[in-house]
């Protein structure tokens, strides 16, 4: 199964999933500002992802700054941060068989089939 986490105000969110369109790949689509992740299924996104939660997050959103986030803050913070606030997780987000790829840009993610 593929699952892209997807905001259809994003251009490259719309680009990946077009793509995976064109490859034949039938992604189900999560509108993950309406169906939050729990911070259970962040946690597991950056492991699929390997990266700390920094590189997950929209550090240029205003909301980064008005949470009072910077480079000291823990992973914790943060995880729960993109919990409360998903408009902060980076987009789009591919997942297949347990791995996980960023759409940025969009041609990365097909290196998961």
């Amino acid at each position: 199964m593929t699952v892209i986490y997807h905001n259809p105000r994003c251009s490259k969110s719309r680009q990946t999933l077009s793509l995976l369109e064109e490859n034949g790949i039938t992604a189900d689509v999560r509108l993950y500002l309406k169906e939050v992740p729990s911070i259970e299924e962040i946690t597991t996104l950056l492991s699929q992802l390997n990266i700390p939660a920094i590189e997950l997050m929209r550090t240029k959103e205003a909301t980064y700054k008005e949470l009072g986030l910077n480079k000291d803050s823990s992973d914790e913070e943060r995880i729960q941060a993109m919990h409360n606030n998903p408009i902060l997780i980076e987009r789009p987000i591919v997942i297949h068989n347990d791995k996980a790829k960023l759409g940025r840009p969009p041609e990365q993610v097909l290196e998961l089939f």
